[in-house]
């Protein structure tokens, strides 16, 4: 029964930083399962859906045609952010990440996304917005990708491994942090102004950074929940840029203020409890996306109602589900606002909230 590979993946989210211990300890440290409990209870705590499943792998096979023997995608959004997102597809399956049929596509992307990283500052280049989600898909990896054989096989290089990478990303972030006078981050790391999709998309990959073990200073984090709050109106909306001022109906940006607030383990906030009301009140509307595609508002719409009220989000995915199944092109991508590429992982990521199996998704 406890052959599964999906297992020991989900096994490995407990192993960090860098812990790879025999699997034959787990037969002793992890409890014995009540004989009636269900191997997919136990993994994801739910029966996965048919259709994600089937809409998930046309997905994966999608990313595994286009991916490049560099390890990244060609499309208009081909930078770090995009095969971090990728790599965040593939983790999300299930499949074991060293052994199973996605570890060559996992180390390729992962070498390709390291490789563009400023070895000196930490940077990922164009700007924090590709920063934050190429930190993001490392953290993810962290502890969950064996990577002492990462280099293995490429001539004359010798990269970083995951937790340097990592390590020098987070560097880059909080300095970058401190040079801003809102406590955020904008496009570029030296910016003076912020706006809370880019902040969102960075203060993410320090909250997962953090929880997967690497030191990330209170002060950061609290700086940043403190920009939120300042964002965040009384009725739940969540403004854009600046200072306080220009609230509007975006569902993507209310969604990412309840979810950094929840990550963050600061559900006690005024501004937490607001905007997952103003969330699970249009459930049924579906409301704006604002800024963004839809897909984007899809993304991080699903983690927050996953992670402030199940039930609402229980709803809301059956809709979800509904609605990508019938635009899923026959590829297997989606089709949006940033690409294929893009447009595919954002979609994917929003329905893999189903499976669990990322650190991030954890409740």
């Amino acid at each position: 029964m406890f052959s599964s590979l999906k297992i020991r993946f989900n096994v490995t989210h407990f192993i960090r930083p860098h812990c790879y211990l025999p699997w034959c300890l787990f037969v002793f440290i992890l409890p014995a399962p009540p004989a009636s409990a269900q191997i997919t209870d136990l993994v994801t705590g739910d029966a996965i859906p048919r259709d994600v499943r089937e809409m998930y792998d046309r997905g994966l096979q999608y990313l595994v045609k286009s991916q490049t023997e560099n390890g990244n995608w060609n499309d208009s959004y081909g930078n770090a952010a995009g095969t971090g997102m990728a790599i965040m597809c593939f983790l999300a399956s299930g499949e074991d990440p060293n052994f199973g049929i996605y570890a060559g596509n996992i180390r390729r992307a992962l070498r390709s996304m390291i490789s563009e990283q400023n070895e000196s500052t930490g940077f990922f280049g164009h700007s924090m917005y590709v920063h934050g989600f190429a930190m993001l898909g490392l953290a993810e990896c962290y502890g969950a990708v064996d990577d002492r054989n990462l280099w293995s096989g490429v001539t004359g290089k010798k990269g970083r491994s995951i937790g340097q990478a990592l390590e020098l990303a987070v560097r880059a972030a909080i300095t970058s942090q401190k040079k801003n006078p809102l406590g955020a981050w904008r496009y570029s790391p030296d910016a003076s102004d912020a706006d809370t999709s880019v902040a969102g998309a960075v203060l993410m990959g320090l909250l997962a950074a953090r929880n997967a073990g690497i030191e990330v200073p209170d002060e950061s984090i609290d700086k940043a929940i403190s920009y939120f709050t300042k964002m965040t109106a009384p009725s739940g909306q969540v403004a854009y840029s600046g200072g306080l001022g220009g609230f509007d109906e975006s569902m993507a940006r209310i969604s990412i203020g309840t979810l950094v607030c929840a990550v963050s383990h600061r559900k006690d906030l005024q501004a937490y409890q607001a905007t997952l009301k103003y969330l699970t009140d249009r459930i049924e509307s579906g409301g704006s996306s604002g800024h963004g595609g839809v897909e984007y508002q899809y993304y991080y719409q699903a983690q927050a109602l996953f992670q402030g009220d199940i039930e609402a989000w229980t709803k809301w995915n059956k809709n979800l589900v509904r609605q990508l199944k019938i635009v899923q092109a026959e590829d297997g991508s989606f089709r949006g606002t940033y690409g294929q590429h893009i447009s595919t992982t954002l979609s994917l990521l929003a329905i893999a909230v189903n499976y669990r199996f990322l650190p991030i998704y954890e409740r």
